[in-house]
């Protein structure tokens, strides 16, 4: 049965820190998971979150401190000294670790790793720390069950039980030689049905998925996306086996990537949270909100240069909303589907040119058979001159965003900006202008004769 945190049993463990019933909480801890007491630990404030981690055992402790948000992690542990943090250290994965790690300051980073009881999890996070966040170095762990391929399956059982003790999951076990180089990997499924005095060299897998320590971590993803992965071993330049990375990571690389896409897609310009103030919530939403309104505010000055125009036929207001609508849903369709191709790294993707032109043909379908039936409509409301103002408007407007929404992600990309940027609030505002400026430029052609 999974956990449902509520306000009444958050109200209840509150209650029970404040009255220090130590037996109570450890009892209640003890029912639930330890991403389930992250959860609680989010919710609290910082002094009553350290007091309740103090509580339980220190190897669920490490679970509970990997699993916290960053940045009320960064808070809580502020509570913490060197002594405290040290012995969840103690408990995690390395590459966890080196994430609690590098968000202490150097000093604490320091005392910690100097207090760890177990020294080689201690050089481990030494190892580790010198990467750079978004490579495949930072992200992986040391943990990992190695063997050399000289062994025989007896001698590989034992190398297993020993090693096995600090790998919290055995996806596989890797093949390297004397040199540490990796060949491959064998299964235990094979390790278990072969016979003793069996060689590692006779049964292990050469075909054996990699990747390099500079490989960035989106990179990573897509590899283990492709082949399946639930592990994928990392190696240094000399092929040298290094760590590996759980497909527990790469989903958090693919969460935070898509949420971060989604803030952008949406204008925020950062994570917003529920329990946000009032200020921290508006500094997210207000930096697009005012670029929106810029764009906007423009779009009436074009509108109010065509004052004449629509002083001869007023019919022409009741068109500005579709105008507009309709570029903006446009863009964000077009660069919508060119952000996902975007993503197609398999050296098949169509070249830019048709590309361009793929687009063309659909906004030409699409942008007929809008204008035909806001054409239409015009006859409806009484206004037959209307008709191709409007229709060839929407056409032209449809044509115009479609090619914003298909080139301006590809530059973005081209440049080295994220592309995601190129939807939402830019491209809906950037299209409510064109479009509009579009439609009176028609509409002053095609009625010259009033």
């Amino acid at each position: 049965m999974t956990f449902e945190l509520t306000q009444d049993y958050l109200n209840h463990i509150q209650a029970a820190i404040e009255a220090g019933d130590v037996e109570l909480l450890q009892t209640e801890m003890a029912e639930l998971f330890p991403a389930d007491i992250s959860g609680i630990l989010d919710e609290l404030e910082p002094e009553s979150a350290h007091y309740l981690l103090s509580l339980v055992d220190k190897s669920v402790g490490a679970e509970i401190i990997a699993n916290l948000d960053p940045v009320e992690r960064t808070n809580l542990l502020k509570l913490f000294s060197s002594e405290e943090i040290a012995p969840f250290i103690n408990q995690m994965d390395s590459d966890d670790a080196v994430d609690v790690l590098n968000q202490q300051p150097i000093q604490t980073r320091e005392e910690v790793i100097g207090l760890l009881e177990d020294r080689e999890q201690a050089r481990f996070i030494l190892d580790l720390l010198h990467y750079e966040d978004g490579v495949a170095g930072s992200l992986m762990q040391k943990e990992l069950i190695r063997i050399n391929v000289n062994l025989t399956v007896n001698a590989c059982i034992e190398e297993i039980r020993q090693q096995a003790e600090d790998v919290e999951n055995v996806y596989a076990v890797y093949v390297v030689d004397d040199a540490g180089k990796l060949l491959g990997l064998v299964s235990l499924k094979k390790i278990v049905l072969a016979r003793k005095n069996a060689k590692i060299a006779d049964i292990y897998d050469d075909d054996v998925v990699f990747v390099e320590t500079y490989r960035p971590v989106a990179e990573v993803a897509e590899v283990m996306q492709k082949y399946d992965l639930d592990a994928i071993p990392v190696v240094n330049v000399q092929q040298r086996l290094l760590g590996r990375i759980t497909i527990d990571d790469v989903v958090d690389v693919i969460t935070e990537q898509a949420e971060e896409d989604i803030q952008v897609i949406s204008g925020l310009s950062g994570e917003a949270e529920d329990d946000d103030s009032v200020w921290q919530r508006s500094k997210v939403q207000l930096p697009w909100l005012v670029a929106g309104a810029i764009g906007s505010l423009l779009a009436a000055t074009v509108i109010n240069g065509f004052q004449s125009e629509l002083g001869k036929v007023a019919a022409l207001a009741a068109f500005i909303p579709i105008i507009g609508s309709t570029g903006g849903n446009v863009g964000i369709q077009t660069s919508s589907l060119i952000l996902q191709s975007l993503t197609d790294t398999s050296g098949l993707s169509i070249t830019m040119a048709k590309r361009l032109l793929r687009t063309l043909l659909v906004a030409i379908i699409n942008g007929l058979v809008v204008g035909v039936i806001a054409g239409v409509y015009t006859f409806i409301i009484g206004e037959p001159r209307l008709f191709f103002v409007v229709a060839t408007s929407l056409l032209s407007v449809v044509l115009l965003a479609s090619f914003m929404g298909t080139v301006t992600p590809l530059l973005l990309n081209r440049i080295g900006i994220n592309p995601a940027i190129a939807s939402g609030p830019f491209i809906t505002t950037a299209n409510d202008l064109i479009g509009i400026g579009v439609y009176f430029l028609i509409a002053q052609l095609l009625l010259t004769e009033l």
